[in-house]
């Protein structure tokens, strides 16, 4: 089978490990963290970065910081993954579905608008596959509201909207290093703070609710709990895999985008016959190559592309089944009809898609796909 991913792992990594190993610091908070979250607010501009064991506990902490609870509300996208959802289902709060627009399975504006009300404590947005959300929309109908804006920008590392970089735009933004996304480190992730309001507090949650970070800069003579919190920082050991993935960062992102490119140019005589759609990329994103998907015209067909492609040997996968019809939620949705994130649900196809994908392995999958038309 031709893999759907196949993570890219420098021979730097075995190295930057050694010298962690070596260095007898194995737990969170050591020099690899240090030196990848430093990485991150200088290529990106993020005020304060904070490197965690996963994008689900950056969004647990971004939870936290907004203090929702029961009787808050949080609107969010039903299309996307189950995290952007759980931290705040856990701190009992009341989830809002809003769905896509028509063209893009990121979330709508106008929906999200239409479902504020004064119980609204957050609104949550996801960058689907790197191509950034509407934000200029989004944070003018939040505006003057007491709300935080969040973005879990997962798929969305070196994404960009009119210039400036996903996750920077909003108070708060979430990043994943899972082995399926441009970066990785198995797992890991990372919250970025562009609100300096809550700046100490994440330091304190990251940290199990202490002012260890405050001890280390000789702020206190020593830490004690003073907040809620958990253990929300990664092993460096991790933040060791991570940083060899920086140190070769425009190496993979150039690979990444020249793949997603080829597809979308190869593929365009069958959107034009009407066969097919590709990605939409509105005028104020750019492409990030985190994953490159096409838009089937039902379910029915996705399935039997699907099949058809495995049949020549190609691995592919889809995403998401929309959250408000899971079967943990469907009996408690009381909102309305979402159907376009029905239709990308049913219709999108995600094909093989990883650093180093050669040109003879890309013209093997866009073959396929024409053969099945």
């Amino acid at each position: 089978m031709l893999p759907f991913i196949r993570p890219y792992i420098p021979k730097k990594t075995y190295f930057h490990l050694f010298r962690a190993l070596m260095s007898g610091n194995l737990s969170g908070n050591g020099k690899y963290t240090a030196l990848c979250q430093s990485w991150f607010e200088k290529r990106f501009g993020f005020p304060k970065a904070i490197l965690t064991s996963s994008c689900t506990d950056a969004l647990e902490m971004t939870s936290i910081l907004s203090e929702t609870g029961p009787g808050d509300e949080v609107i969010l996208p039903s299309f996307t993954f189950m995290s952007t959802a759980n931290p705040f289902l856990l701190r009992g709060a009341d989830l809002v579905f809003a769905d896509c627009q028509q063209d893009i399975p990121d979330i709508d504006p106008a929906h999200v608008e239409s479902l504020l009300t004064p119980r609204t404590r957050a609104v949550v947005v996801m960058h689907y596959s790197g191509i950034a959300c509407d934000m200029d929309r989004i944070m003018k109908i939040t505006a003057g509201r007491d709300l935080l804006v969040i973005e879990d920008a997962a798929h969305a590392i070196d994404g960009f909207y009119k210039g400036k970089a996903l996750g920077s735009i909003g108070h708060l933004g979430t990043f994943s290093f899972h082995a399926t996304k441009n970066i990785i480190s198995g797992e890991g992730g990372l919250l970025a703070v562009n609100d300096g309001r809550y700046t100490r507090r994440a330091e304190i949650i990251w940290e199990k609710g202490t002012n260890r970070a405050a001890f280390h800069r000789g702020e206190v003579d020593r830490y004690n709990w003073v907040d809620m919190g958990s253990s929300f920082l990664p092993s460096d050991l991790i933040a060791s895999v991570l940083y060899s993935q920086l140190e070769h960062f425009d190496r993979i992102q150039e690979s990444r985008k020249r793949i997603w490119w080829e597809y979308y140019n190869r593929l365009q005589p069958l959107e034009e016959k009407g066969l097919l759609k590709r990605p939409v990329v509105p005028g104020y994103s750019s492409v990030n190559g985190n994953f490159f998907y096409v838009l089937a015209g039902s379910l029915e067909e996705r399935d039997r592309l699907q099949a058809h492609l495995k049949n020549k040997g190609i691995h592919t996968a889809f995403h998401y089944f929309p959250l408000h019809t899971s079967p943990f939620y469907h009996d408690r949705y009381k909102g309305p009809a979402l159907p376009n994130a029905k239709r990308f649900s049913d219709g999108i196809l995600r094909l093989p898609f990883y650093y180093g994908l050669s040109q003879k392995q890309i013209d093997t999958v866009v073959k396929a796909v024409r053969s099945f038309y």
